[in-house]
């Protein structure tokens, strides 16, 4: 018994001195650190967008609700050597940056519809990989009224790129590959994509991006995205209310990331801004419950496309992990059908060989 007691005060010992070692010697402190700068600048994970599986990693799983563990929506999906970015919420971008992903790969951008909490950190995406060296203009697609976003933010960040030209120089840091490029997504008659229609965004080294309608009434347009490849697919909902036409574009896919509210829930939130006076928060709550979907219908959905593997992203509103996994998935139970709450890390991978899904944690 003495023995372990010993021992027990030989690690705290030990421990103490570590602990001063880093907090009172200076190299020990620089060692540390040029330890973690080895690390960053060591290893880029390119490996998570080579031909041997369709990857997403969920760079944003929150909503605008504040949340100190979830970013706003973004989404990178990448397979063939390609990269593709599926919205990009405000301070979204940390968290791919932090993830060592391939920026210079990003191809392009993919809104599903135009709220600031799917669209804020569109410039951050942008400059990030002109920096780290893209080749071409970042494209960003989206419905009507593409442009003008492209066209704001790119005028936003003019001076910013120009202070950064003038101080890295022209030859590192090109001008023509610094802007983005919009791409509209619309029907034949350059109108909103309506239930049924569609419209291949990218079909490229068997990589293929279908946009398909999704009810955000009354916001227009609202889109979710397909991705197939080598018989691997992932379907994006973006926000929505339940819709058949969901189903029909889901149909067989392996995963079905879909935005989440739990209605109860924000109706009690809702109900304590009224006793509070909060008269603007109490409006607010009750108008989002009409053009976001419950975890239950999502589950009816996924059930009824064949979808095997449910993930929620966007999830409203933010709860711990821990408890927000139970509560997302306590009406989810359907034959044949895996949920996940999704998280901001969550990294999921569909080996183009065939087999299960991997879920695994990108985050340091």
């Amino acid at each position: 018994m003495k023995w372990i007691v010993r021992g027990i005060v030989a690690l705290a010992l030990v421990a103490v001195a570590a602990g001063a070692a880093v907090y009172f010697i200076p190299a020990v402190q620089d060692r540390i650190v040029a330890m973690q700068i080895n690390r960053a600048f060591k290893v880029q994970r390119d490996d998570l967008a080579g031909d041997d599986a369709l990857r997403v990693a969920i760079c944003g799983s929150g909503s605008p609700m504040p949340d100190p563990n979830r970013r706003p929506a973004c989404n990178v999906v990448m397979a063939a050597g390609h990269i593709f970015v599926v919205d990009a919420g405000p301070g979204s971008w940390s968290n791919a940056s932090g993830w060592r992903l391939p920026m210079n790969k990003i191809e392009a951008v993919l809104l599903t519809h135009f709220h600031s909490d799917h669209i804020g950190d569109l410039g951050e995406v942008n400059l990030q990989s002109w920096v780290a060296g893209r080749p071409a203009p970042l494209l960003v697609y989206g419905g009507p009224g593409i442009e003008r976003v492209v066209n704001g933010f790119n005028e936003a960040f003019a001076m910013d790129a120009s202070h950064r030209i003038a101080h890295h120089g022209a030859d590192y840091l090109k001008p023509e590959l610094g802007t983005m490029e919009s791409r509209l997504i619309a029907n034949a008659a350059g109108a909103v994509l309506a239930p049924g229609e569609e419209v291949v965004v990218f079909d490229k080294d068997g990589l293929k991006i279908t946009a398909f309608a999704v009810d955000h009434h009354p916001i227009l347009p609202a889109y979710g995205y397909r991705f197939d490849y080598k018989g691997r697919s992932v379907v994006f909902t973006g926000d929505t209310v339940k819709s058949e036409n969901i189903a029909r574009f889901a149909k067989g896919a392996d995963v079905l990331i879909s935005e989440a509210m739990l209605m109860n829930v924000v109706t009690e939130m809702q109900s304590v801004a009224h006793e509070y006076g909060r008269t603007r928060f109490e409006k607010m709550l009750h108008d989002i419950r009409d053009y976001h979907i419950a975890p239950g219908d999502a589950a009816d959905l996924a059930a009824e496309a064949g979808v095997k593997h449910l993930v929620f992203s966007h999830v409203i509103p933010p709860l711990p992990q821990w408890l927000g996994a139970r509560m997302f998935t306590r009406d989810t139970d359907r034959p044949g059908l895996d949920v996940h709450l999704g998280f901001d890390g969550m990294l999921i991978t569909l080996p183009a060989a065939g087999g299960d899904a991997v879920f695994d944690d990108l985050s340091p």
